[in-house]
């Protein structure tokens, strides 16, 4: 009877406690991913695993960086704050320097308790030349930090490089040695973070793993090259491309213009079509690595606690219109893949609505119950993760930046991306999504589409901090 009693008195206890267990993240990065992804509707790139996470949680179609260029992109995601606030618009190791207060998303969860950890890249790193290094990393975001190097970085000499022999940092490259998986820097990467899975699984953690590719040169183990038969790799047109890009303001395309096509003077279309065999490899590759993170998950019972996010720090061009890289206002360089999955998150939910990187800091601190310091620019997605068709009326910004002589800003709503060059003065651009998902006719000087862009314009003025 007392026994009865006690199971009675202490039974909501006990279930209050299971609750309010401190929940843990993973925070999964990839470098230069696009959304040429199966997860994204693309049924030719293979992504079983995140196909996956995308079913158990929501996937953001309409996710955009702050700005398409690494250093700047992953400072801003890991403060919540945007590149002009952090007034950091370079691959430059500053952030210290210039917000030498700032409190980082993983240093929120260590200061609370949390073990906090990284393996990879979070932070900017110069690929491959900072590998195996703490790159640009912030030392007081983590409890410890891990910098594998495999075959990628120890046997450069033998990657192809198509380009001027400049560093592979900013290459037309490529290599598919027979290899296994954790011989390369990204399998290492998951090993880590499954093993300290492991040794921290009755603890509250924060694990960031920071995948390298499929960022150039672009290296995996040959059996992903093999699920992409390079005859079944196209090309966009060129000529289609170059009249994409005659009613684009110059400064749009400035860093492109010289060695059109594909960024490096003599690329063939040949060349371009390996490249791009090559970057679908390393997506898959990632990709599986996704996969070994997820399955270390359910091994160590820790599914229904963990918030899983996986982002891309910009989207990538593969030969649309000509381009490659990114570091472009256009939609395919400022839109990423962004999945979250976990306790209280929607299942198999898509979200339309536009949304950015900069609010993945609220986000997640929102879900763990922690109060980030000072304001935010982000926004908590928490109402579109519980109802992906939520009422949410806040645009996306992106902003390009080369100096303070030649940048852009530009705002992503659901239907139109309008974008400003010098405030207008080196030309303006306006695509309807609606219509033109490629963003091949600029209407900006169409007078029939005067007042919206009137009314874009006003709502961009407030997010361009540039000197007046």
């Amino acid at each position: 009877m007392i026994r009865s009693l006690l199971f009675l008195l202490l039974g909501p206890l006990v279930i209050t406690w299971a609750v309010a267990k401190p929940l843990n993240v993973l925070f999964i990065a990839a470098d230069d991913m696009n959304c040429d992804l199966g997860a994204y509707g693309n049924p030719q790139v293979k992504t079983p695993h995140l196909d996956q996470l995308a079913r158990a949680g929501v996937r953001f179609d309409r996710a955009y960086c702050q700005q398409p260029l690494c250093g700047p992109s992953r400072a801003s995601l890991m403060t919540g704050l945007r590149p002009d606030t952090l007034n950091m618009h370079t691959l430059k190791h500053e952030l210290r320097q210039k917000n030498p207060d700032v409190v980082t998303l993983g240093q929120l969860f260590k200061n609370n308790g949390y073990f906090s950890a990284r393996a990879g890249k979070i932070y900017h790193y110069g690929n491959p030349s900072m590998i195996g290094t703490d790159g640009n990393d912030d030392p007081a975001t983590w409890t410890e930090r891990y910098n594998p190097a495999g075959i990628d970085k120890t046997r450069e000499k033998d990657i192809i490089n198509y380009g001027p022999n400049k560093g592979l940092g900013i290459s037309m490259a490529w290599w598919d040695p027979v290899s296994e998986d954790e011989e390369h820097t990204d399998g290492m990467v998951a090993s880590k973070i499954i093993e300290l899975m492991k040794e921290h699984k009755d603890e509250p953690f924060f694990l960031a793993a920071g995948f390298f590719n499929p960022h150039c040169p672009y290296v995996a183990p040959r059996r992903y090259f093999d699920l992409y038969p390079l005859e079944e790799i196209s090309i966009p047109d060129l000529n289609e491309g170059k009249a994409d890009l005659e009613d684009v303001p110059p400064m749009a395309i400035q860093r492109d213009t010289r060695n059109w096509p594909y960024f490096f003077k003599g690329i063939t279309v040949e060349q371009a079509r390996k490249c791009k065999q090559a970057y679908y490899a390393c997506n898959s590759f990632v990709d599986a690595q996704v996969g070994r993170l997820l399955s270390a998950l359910e091994e160590h019972g820790l599914v229904e606690n963990t918030l899983v996010v996986f982002w891309s720090d910009h989207g990538y061009f593969l030969g649309e219109k000509g381009l490659w890289y990114k570091r472009k206002a256009f939609e395919r360089s400022a839109r990423m893949p962004l999945i979250f999955s976990g306790p209280g998150i929607t299942s198999g939910g898509t979200c339309k609505r536009t949304v950015e990187l900069v609010d993945l800091y609220p986000t997640i601190a929102d879900y763990a119950g922690l109060t980030p310091p000072g304001k935010l620019d982000g926004r908590s997605l928490r109402p579109l993760l519980t109802d992906p068709a939520a009422a949410w009326d806040k645009p996306a910004i992106t902003q390009v930046w080369h100096s303070t002589k030649s940048y852009g800003y530009s705002i992503r709503t659901e239907r139109w991306r309008y974008t400003e060059w010098m405030r207008g003065k080196a030309g303006r651009e306006l695509y309807d999504h609606d219509k033109d998902p490629n963003e091949i006719h600029n209407l900006a000087r169409n007078p029939e589409h005067k007042e919206t862009i009137a009314r874009l314009a006003r709502r961009l003025k407030a997010f361009d901090h540039q000197p007046r």
